[in-house]
């Protein structure tokens, strides 16, 4: 068995995942659903995503409907109460240097772009379907793995310009110093959040009760420091409706 929820993990907040997936597993055994008793925050992703034996994950939209929706039972959104969103939405920022004098996304045409996967929505596809419509797509691109190292890499003018998960960024706002050298040039068109998954042999509706109830009973500063408001069900064709971008750098074609 293995559990995770590894997307919005960061120090700080260990303490209050670590309570709130206490409740889950609580709701899960009374469920008759046997849990880890501990996260697996370290795991790699995909290996997580893809184990036979997956009780709860939280993975991204692009590699769901890349990747997983066939292979894995999709069990809700979290709704993180992202501003001008609906519940279980999501949307991107684009960030620059504070102090870069340059305003409009048209200056931004020979930029350096900072992403964190090309398979990531909110790191690449949003400001991809985001900056195409202003006819063209940064020729100068920087692969960072995570949206902190891309936020980070703006900062200290490695790169101009980064696209980071709205969620993310309330976070770093809150705990990362280098958040305060940088600004939000554009947000992106709304799209569902991260979904969560659970595997092909557990009922998603069990999963999602018992989430919900956790959620329900989190502390509220744990609920606060988190920014849960609730989990949503969002339609798996919702998802698949989201658009891929070209993918002319790296191979996505094939995933474990």
């Amino acid at each position: 068995m293995i559990a995770s929820l590894m997307m919005y993990a960061r120090p700080q907040l260990a303490d209050a995942h670590d309570r709130l997936w206490a409740l889950i597993r609580t709701s899960l055994a009374d469920a008759g659903v046997a849990a880890p008793e501990n996260l697996s925050q370290d795991a790699e992703e995909l290996a997580v995503w893809t184990h036979p034996e997956l009780v709860l994950s939280q993975t991204c939209g692009m590699p769901y409907r890349l990747w997983l929706h066939d292979k894995v039972r999709l069990v809700g959104t979290p709704d993180y109460g992202v501003e001008g969103c609906p519940p279980g939405h999501y949307r991107s920022a684009l960030v620059v240097r504070a102090d870069d004098p340059r305003n409009g996304l048209a200056a931004y045409r020979d930029a350096l772009f900072a992403y964190n996967q090309v398979f990531s929505q909110s790191g690449y596809a949003a400001p991809y379907f985001h900056i195409k419509p202003h006819g063209f797509w940064f020729e100068n691109r920087l692969h960072c793995d995570a949206h902190l190292q891309s936020a980070k890499a703006v900062a200290e003018g490695r790169a101009d310009i980064a696209s980071l998960d709205a969620v993310s960024w309330r976070l770093m706002q809150e705990y990362e110093p280098s958040a305060s050298k940088l600004r939000v040039l554009e947000y992106t068109t709304p799209t569902p959040g991260l979904p969560m998954i659970t595997s092909m042999q557990h009922d998603p509706a069990v999963i999602l009760h018992a989430v919900s109830a956790a959620i329900d009973a989190m502390l509220p500063a744990d609920r606060l420091a988190l920014g849960l408001r609730g989990i949503v069900t969002i339609a798996k064709d919702a998802y698949l409706a989201v658009p891929n971008p070209d993918r002319p750098e790296e191979n996505m074609a094939e995933a474990p």
